[in-house]
């Protein structure tokens, strides 16, 4: 088992109010797994990603990796965990705009240890991978929006993580680039065998995933497939 939820929920304090956000999820990662998480704006989707990538804590439950319970560690093996052990794509590619394409991606690497030229090395074969071998040079203005998603998939696939947690990656896209890019991370993790967890409002997309799941109201169960 690659990463496992137990139990999780999410509870907000507001004054004297409470927001449950994620009620009692259990859910189950494997090596290699494509799973999409669907649900509406509000869903819980992003506080669910945020827990599992140890960015935010469950109120209740746990996250493990590999067996171990991620929020018993601290700030800096925290950090250095989601470093070298996953990936993260988002709806809106937070890249560095003031460094160019090869920079961003080679940036994980260097955070890593990895030398300037082993980094901007695999940097630049990632970026050929994903398209893009003519726009290294090229600072994020410079890029389509499709482009600078396929530099944030790039930078996300930069120290070969086992994991990749994307929110809404293609919620920022028109259709035929959004399809583009959703196919790119299947070819991805057919050659890679990276696990991908994606959490999309995209129902079509979602399909072309061996598993979906739906979260409703902060509770997540397996969606049914009509084919």
């Amino acid at each position: 088992m690659l990463m496992e939820c137990r139990h999780v929920s999410r509870r907000y304090q507001d004054g004297d109010h409470y927001l449950d956000v994620l009620n009692d999820i259990n859910l189950c990662i494997t090596e290699g797994e494509m799973l999409a998480i669907v649900g509406s704006s509000g869903s819980g989707k992003s506080t669910l990603l945020h827990c599992m990538g140890g960015l935010d804590r469950p109120t209740t439950g746990e996250v493990l990796y590999q067996e171990h319970a991620i929020h018993q560690w601290n700030s800096n093996q925290l950090a250095d965990w989601r470093n070298r052990e996953l990936g993260f794509i988002y709806q809106f590619h937070h890249l560095l705009p003031e460094f160019t394409a090869l920079e961003n991606v080679a940036m994980p690497l260097l955070i890593a240890g990895k030398s300037v030229a082993k980094a901007q090395a695999r940097a630049q074969l990632l970026l050929a991978r994903v398209g893009l071998a003519q726009r290294l040079t090229h600072r994020p203005a410079e890029l389509s929006g499709g482009e600078r998603q396929r530099v944030a998939i790039a930078r996300a696939l930069a120290n070969e993580p086992r994991l990749v947690l994307a929110d809404e990656p293609t919620g920022n896209l028109d259709d035929t680039t959004a399809e583009q890019v959703f196919d790119l991370l299947l070819e991805l993790n057919e050659e890679l065998n990276t696990a991908f967890v994606i959490v999309t409002h995209d129902q079509e997309l979602a399909a072309k995933l061996p598993r979906t799941m739906t979260l409703h109201y902060g509770q997540l169960a397996p969606q049914e497939r009509t084919r």
